[in-house]
């Protein structure tokens, strides 16, 4: 079913909506959520909050990209999953994934005190539009589905170490383009 039909269905109140949603994109929610928080259960319930949240913004929200809506739902609940499971311990491969960008990404406090968080994405979609369309899949598909550099590795047609060695270099001139805008990191 197309999205356009499935939003009308949420508008309408109809629980169909949910069914189609989840019989059209649980499979990627559960990709996300499963690479993010380690856990089959924990991912299930994630993507039932998710839906539950869909549920309840739209309407009044009409998404232009309900796929994208939907996958900013559950990244965001995944993560608070994942902040509230592991308040005092460490989960080591999406710790990973975020101890790369945090040498190239601004602290909160210093995007609270500097720019607004529109400012901070907009410079985020500039620095990926000036990367090849291989290195921008390989970005995404690290910092933002979360997955391994063996899944990027195979998805890409590369090796790990080029994938590794990508990162590494796009971190570091992600973190170069921040500075040149006035980002203190």
């Amino acid at each position: 079913m197309e999205d356009s039909k499935i939003i009308d269905l949420f508008f309408e109140r109809s629980e169909q909506a949910l069914t189609e949603l989840s019989d059209k994109y649980e499979k990627l929610c559960k990709k996300i959520s499963i690479n993010i928080l380690g856990s089959e259960e924990d991912a299930l319930e994630c993507i039932n909050d998710s839906y539950l949240g869909v549920w309840n913004t739209i309407p009044p929200q009409k998404p232009d990209n309900l796929k994208f809506y939907l996958l900013r739902i559950v990244r965001n609940n995944a993560i608070k999953r994942f902040n509230r499971n592991t308040a005092k311990k460490r989960n080591s491969f999406y710790d990973v994934a975020l101890q790369e960008l945090e040498g190239c990404l601004p602290s909160e406090d210093t995007i609270e005190k500097t720019l607004l968080c529109n400012e901070i994405s907009d410079l985020l979609n500039s620095f990926l539009q000036s990367q090849n369309k291989v290195n921008r899949i390989i970005f995404v598909r690290r910092y933002y589905f979360s997955d391994s550099i063996g899944e990027i590795a195979r998805r890409v047609n590369l090796t790990e170490n080029n994938i590794s060695v990508r990162l590494n270099r796009m971190r570091k001139s992600l973190k170069n383009h921040l500075e040149k805008e006035g980002i203190k990191i």
